[in-house]
């Protein structure tokens, strides 16, 4: 029997546990960007989701003790039906299938967002868990060494003496201090188009297992400046200024100013921006999964956006534009071929 032959067996079993003699269909949903695998359940015209996610691959604990810690903060979390850990699987609320992504074109986008910003305070109080990971300085430099690994060794092949190798310490160092002096509070760290939901009137979180302690911005710039969607600049504008005074009236933010708020917001962007970079080439190196390629561009996009605004980093847009994004345009008119 094939691993995979293996684990529908599992949850065929755990799908029976738990509905007994009921009649039972499910068909598989596409699969996010980890390991794990969905799957649309229905019994008796009521529907489930199961989530198969291999214990050997993923630690499961975090996913169901970050959902109670959310759900008491009066979040929208998909309800958790059951689950076992030690065969890696939850049957959950099924939530619908329309995320804030398939709204983007609608008249309502403004509210939307504006709905959505309006839960920043809720995530960012939620009391810190064991069960959330250190958000500290090594572990944000590892972030950004995503970027420089996967993307920039592996997937380009770029030669060591080729690479600004003292410059990109150099920006580690200042990008972890952006990070590590803002005021540090719980975020979801993937709050953004595709792990929000619109489900019976309300705004439902997904994806939320990573859930941290760090900078206060970081939920506001997943959101903002989501790798999937650009904002038109207008309303960037406005809601980035609507997610400081959120804050701000949350008592979050202590005396900070708002020009402050924007550079700490501009520099963990930037952060999170590498850090997906490298994810996306990782995600077709490692994990064979091509789909995220045609993100790779605009997130390089707007990391040389930032950084041409900071002086501290015209080096950066400048390797970017005229050294990196060419080949990686190259590598991408190459895989289509």
């Amino acid at each position: 029997m094939t691993n995979e032959q293996n684990r529908q067996s599992l949850f065929e079993d755990f799908l029976r546990s738990y509905f007994g003699d009921e009649d039972i269909s499910y068909s598989a949903i596409t699969s996010d960007a980890s390991f794990r695998c969905y799957y649309r359940v229905m019994v008796a015209q009521q529907s489930y989701i199961l989530m198969d996610s291999d214990p050997s691959k993923l630690d499961n604990r975090p996913f169901i003790e970050l959902n109670s810690c959310f759900a008491k903060q009066s979040l929208r979390v998909p309800k958790i039906q059951q689950f076992n850990t030690s065969k890696g699987l939850i049957l959950l609320e099924d939530l619908g299938a329309e995320h804030l992504a398939d709204r983007l074109s609608l008249e309502s986008r403004y509210q939307d967002y504006s709905e959505i910003l309006a839960l920043l305070p809720s995530i960012a109080q939620i009391p810190p868990s064991p069960y959330m990971k250190p958000y500290d300085a090594d572990f944000i430099a590892m972030e950004m060494d995503i970027f420089w690994q996967w993307l920039i060794v592996d997937w380009l092949e770029l030669e060591d003496a080729q690479l600004p190798k003292q410059q990109w310490q150099t920006m580690k160092s200042l990008l972890v201090d952006v990070m590590t002096s803002q005021p540090q509070v719980t975020m979801h760290r993937d709050f953004h188009s595709r792990n929000i939901m619109r489900a019976d009137g309300e705004w439902a979180l997904i994806d939320y297992q990573d859930a941290v302690q760090g900078p206060v911005t970081y939920d506001a710039v997943s959101l903002l400046r989501d790798c999937y969607f650009n904002l038109p600049s207008t309303e960037f504008d406005k809601l980035r200024l609507q997610s400081f005074d959120i804050l701000k009236n949350a008592q979050l933010l202590s005396d900070m100013s708002y020009e402050r708020y924007c550079y700490y917001f501009d520099l963990t962007g930037l952060q999170r921006h590498l850090k997906a970079a490298g994810i996306f080439c990782r995600l077709l190196l490692r994990d064979n999964k091509a789909g995220y390629l045609n993100n790779i561009m605009p997130t390089l996009a707007y990391i040389d956006d930032v950084a041409n605004c900071y002086e501290s980093f015209q080096w950066l847009a400048t390797w970017l534009r005229h050294d990196i994004m060419p080949k990686v345009e190259a590598k991408l008119s190459c895989s289509t071929q």
